[in-house]
């Protein structure tokens, strides 16, 4: 009895189904023209907030206050700490005033100290601070990370102070401060930097000779000949480096002007620029 309570419960359900579904389909076919439609209803725009005006940054002072010495004098330990960010702020709110300070945090114990006050100069953008800076990038007693970061803000302040200071660094025993030595010479739209560019392609450290031979393209679109620089060895890059020479003494009979670095075209895909 169980059993055909269950299968008469079972096809109970399945009329009630069929039933509805039946409705649901003469429904439709009875209204085959009826659409719904989403309409907007309308509503009361909110209020907007009001802002108030923003207050103007105060201008840096036109010259030094005893006070505003002192300030910054007590800055200099805090950049490099919780407050770095902020204390580089305020270095640059007061603009080439700060410069003086910041040249002197060079040379203060604290690696992390001397990289903020280097990144602070790159913001403040002093040509004064050059020298400071490219002292810096050729200390050999300098860790190569603050070195290399001295090189850089040093060129993009002012590209035609460091020539001599790149030329320099290409011939460290530091593969990396050699590197960026190189790199940061296609910023330098100077024809003495071609030859210092050029005395690196034979590097010992393959990628350090790719980094100059790409330098040199960027300045001057000149690329040597196809070369198979992956497997290529210092004697290889020896010999390949006088088509470089030979342009140099061409380029120089012609004297054209100095090579500017400002539009870099894509690189060509056979060179395996890296």
């Amino acid at each position: 009895m169980n059993g055909l309570n269950k299968m008469m419960a079972v096809w109970s359900g399945c009329l009630v189904l069929g039933g509805f579904l039946a409705g649901v389909a003469w429904a439709a076919s009875a209204q085959p023209n009826s659409y719904g439609y989403l309409v907007q209803m309308p509503f009361e725009v909110p209020p907007q907030p009001e802002y108030q005006a923003p207050e103007s940054a105060t201008p840096a002072p036109e010259q030094l206050s005893e006070q505003d010495k002192a300030r910054l004098e007590g800055l200099v330990p805090l950049l490099e700490g919780k407050q770095e960010l902020w204390v580089m702020g305020e270095f640059v709110h007061y603009g080439k005033h700060s410069v003086p300070y910041l040249i002197q945090a060079l040379s203060r114990p604290g690696d992390r100290l001397r990289y903020n006050a280097i990144e602070t100069l790159f913001m403040i953008k002093d040509p004064a601070a050059v020298p400071a800076l490219l002292e810096r990038a050729t200390d050999v007693k300098e860790i190569p990370r603050v070195r290399a970061h001295a090189i850089r803000v040093a060129t993009r302040i002012d590209p035609l102070q460091v020539v001599p200071a790149i030329g320099a660094m290409v011939k460290d025993e530091n593969s990396t401060i050699r590197s960026t030595a190189v790199f940061e010479a296609r910023h330098v739209p100077l024809k003495e930097i071609l030859p210092i560019i050029i005395s690196v392609i034979p590097d010992p450290e393959k990628y350090v000779a790719i980094t100059a031979r790409d330098s040199f393209w960027v300045l001057t679109k000149f690329a040597g000949s196809l070369h198979d620089w992956e497997i290529s060895t210092p004697e290889d890059r020896s010999r390949w480096v006088k088509e470089w020479w030979d342009w140099l003494e061409e380029f120089k009979q012609k004297d054209q002007q100095a090579p500017s670095p400002q539009s870099v075209p894509p690189a060509p895909g056979n060179l395996n620029v890296s």
